[in-house]
């Protein structure tokens, strides 16, 4: 698509947006509104922002920046006619409202676009059933390692591959290099049916490129219950890409290797024209199982792994992932 015609769109689409919400006489035809322009899935701002991946690569900071703005523009549109309505519905109701007292302070500042993927990674995958579970930064040998089959002579234990801290009382720590270790924390302390998401900061000893970074955020999936197939573990991923990329997006599992799920498989989403590769998965392996307390016999499950920088680099069209991370209030403006 032609960087002006994008332009236009966007500009068009502003522009009837705010009329609408501007017309809206009460809550019910400000909600039709909303979902007309903001839904999730087919609103008309999610139709207009798939055009993205059709801009020349030369232009797409400026489309990136304009849709920015754009849905920016929107959403405070809608934030006003909400607070028009609530503001009928109060006078009405209590004559003694004063609207000339001080407003609420404005809010300043914008939130950083890995926040805002964040969020809604876990508005999504809570939509589908799964709570969100926290862990430590800074682990133990026991669940970063031995608990998700990870044996003592495996490469992935490798000083050069972790972050090993001083340890105490003979117990080895590091920091967490995967989000598997919040899984283990909570299989201990729960019996199945277990259907979580942990989200959160994971850090490998990686050098610095477009691509890499030594600390980046990972969120990992898992449901443990009887019967819990790979067919479950397809729909799921296939339910989150519709939701976060669209539903042109197809799901593409290959076959790979991690100690903890067996079998395993890479995972790729085919976006924009090509197939993009955006984490692991696999059904829990059952030594994993057997190491906090499971029967494999009687219980199995899926679990998966998904960079975070990269969907969030994916949505905003960001080719460098040091980007995120220097602070660079010219580029946060974007967002």
């Amino acid at each position: 698509m032609a960087i002006d015609a994008f332009l236009q769109s966007l500009t068009e689409l502003e522009a009837e947006a705010l009329g609408a919400f501007d017309a809206a006489p009460d809550a019910a035809a400000l909600e039709a509104a909303r979902i007309e322009f903001l839904g999730a899935k087919n609103g008309r701002f999610k139709s207009v922002q798939k055009g993205l991946g059709t801009i020349p690569p030369a232009d797409k900071p400026l489309a990136g920046k304009r849709l920015n703005e754009v849905r920016d523009a929107i959403q405070s549109g809608f934030d006003r006619a909400t607070e028009r309505l609530a503001r009928g519905v109060i006078e009405e109701v209590d004559p003694t409202f004063d609207p000339t007292l001080p407003a609420a302070p404005p809010r300043l500042g914008r939130r950083h676009p890995i926040t805002q993927t964040i969020g809604e990674l876990v508005d999504i995958m809570g939509r589908l059933g799964f709570s969100l579970e926290e862990g430590p930064e800074i682990e133990d040998e026991r669940h970063n390692f031995d608990a998700l089959n990870i044996p003592a002579d495996h490469p992935a234990r490798d000083p050069l591959d972790n972050f090993y801290l001083s340890g105490s009382g003979g117990v080895l720590r590091l920091l967490r290099s995967q989000t598997s270790t919040v899984q283990i924390r909570v299989m201990e302390r729960r019996q199945p049916p277990v259907r979580i998401i942990a989200l959160g900061r994971v850090y490998r000893p990686d050098t610095a490129d477009p691509t890499h970074y030594p600390m980046f955020h990972q969120m990992e999936g898992l449901m443990v219950d009887r019967g819990v197939t790979m067919a479950d573990l397809k729909r799921t991923l296939a339910l989150f890409a519709d939701s976060y990329l669209g539903t042109d997006v197809d799901v593409r599992f290959r076959p790979s290797f991690f100690p903890f799920t067996e079998p395993s498989v890479e995972v790729d989403f085919f976006w924009n024209g090509r197939w993009m590769e955006f984490g692991g998965a696999g059904m829990v392996d059952p030594n994993v199982l057997r190491a906090v307390g499971y029967d494999p016999d009687v219980v199995s499950g899926f679990a998966f792994g998904l960079g975070v920088e990269r969907l969030c680099m994916r949505r905003f069209g960001v080719t460098d992932i040091r980007d995120l991370y220097t602070n660079d209030v010219r580029f946060l403006r974007q967002f």
